[in-house]
């Protein structure tokens, strides 16, 4: 079967690393015998219209310039991809690659698949520093191409309600939460270089996270606070980038914990596994919200793989993937936050149980 993937973002940029998901998804088709194809909108805009080649999957760069012109543009080359094409699968709800996947389908007549992975209008709302008609335009999208697609898959129940209430047949809907590739997150990985590489010796606490809208370390930077206030050979570390760094930075000035906190900034996704070897404990806080309700947070994939103990918010998916793997704690409350990092700090024993329990979850369903 040729297989045709459309995705709004740069694959291979490291300012737009959430698009491990489709590069995996593809991955695992390959695999299974199938051709693979790959449009993507990358950020630079040199690299547009240039067709490569990587390990057996044809990548093809279109531009995501605003303008009709532009979108007409794309839709004629996606008119001649989807003639090759068997099946047609799209990510988001993103305007100039949505539009361009949904008509070239419809007029080639060829099988359309949504893969919804996130309420992008609820994290457009919450983080965006945009017109306020680019969000009303992605809400019109978001509610109406479910409609109008044969499948679609979701990454969380929450996705799934939505869709039934868009009175779409529970037949179409597909559960395809996130998952871990189990090679490279593996309790073997040694974190040795990155523990060195920072001059760490005692226990590691560790977020792993975009710095954007819609994620919550300033949770965790509050909730290090506490910790110190208890124990003070601890080291914490915020693995990731955004344009919130700043802000988080000055928050563990004030709070008077940047001496224990340590900012990676941007590491590129193939080095992630070694920075969650080097935790001891590992990290997902949230609030409760339509966000959070809708996510299978990828780092919870990824901390069950590597068999780390995690201390998690207990929103939306969270308590299903932990399956009992880690703490759960009040979502948007640093103290319980503290206390669940508290726990497992002092409690040798449990780290390991929980540790060994999150790998065999990641085994079971989270792969």
């Amino acid at each position: 079967m040729n297989i045709l993937m459309i995705h709004p973002h740069d694959l291979f940029s490291e300012e737009e690393p959430w698009t491990v998901r489709i590069m995996n998804i593809a991955c695992e088709l390959k695999k299974k015998g199938e051709n693979v194809k790959i449009v993507f909108f990358p950020l630079i805009t040199d690299k547009e219209k240039r067709r490569f080649n990587l390990n057996g999957i044809e990548f093809v760069p279109l531009s995501r310039r605003v303008g009709l012109r532009n979108l007409l543009g794309n839709i004629k080359i996606l008119l001649g991809e989807s003639d090759w094409a068997d099946t047609i699968h799209f990510q988001k709800c993103h305007h100039y690659s949505a539009i361009p996947a949904v008509i070239a389908a419809h007029i080639t007549k060829k099988p359309l698949h949504y893969d919804w992975d996130d309420w992008e209008v609820k994290i457009f709302h919450y983080s965006a520093r945009q017109p306020l008609l680019i969000g009303i335009f992605m809400r019109v999208l978001e509610r109406f191409i479910p409609l109008l697609c044969d499948t679609i898959s979701v990454s969380s129940r929450r996705l799934s309600e939505e869709c039934q209430k868009y009175k779409i047949p529970k037949e179409h809907i597909y559960p395809a939460p996130v998952g871990a590739d189990l090679e490279m997150f593996h309790p073997r990985t040694s974190g040795v270089r990155v523990r060195e590489k920072y001059n760490i010796s005692g226990s590691v606490v560790t977020y792993i996270g975009q710095l954007h809208g819609g994620q919550y370390a300033e949770q965790f930077i509050k909730a290090v606070k506490i910790v110190l206030n208890q124990k003070q050979n601890v080291c914490f570390m915020v693995v990731g980038h955004g344009y919130r760094l700043p802000e988080l930075m000055k928050l563990s000035e004030e709070l008077d914990v940047a001496k224990n906190l340590i900012f990676t900034r941007s590491i590129p996704h193939d080095e992630i596994s070694l920075y969650i070897a080097a935790a001891d404990i590992t990290i997902a806080c949230f609030e409760d919200n339509d966000i959070t309700r809708c996510k299978s947070p990828l780092k919870i994939a990824e901390y069950l793989a590597s068999g780390k103990p995690i201390v998690a918010s207990d929103v939306g998916e969270v308590k299903y993937m932990l399956g009992g793997a880690g703490i759960l704690t009040l979502p948007g409350d640093p103290e319980d936050l503290a206390r669940g990092i508290l726990k497992l700090l002092e409690d040798e024993p449990l780290k390991i149980r929980l540790g060994k329990k999150a790998r065999m979850r990641a085994l079971d369903i989270y792969n």
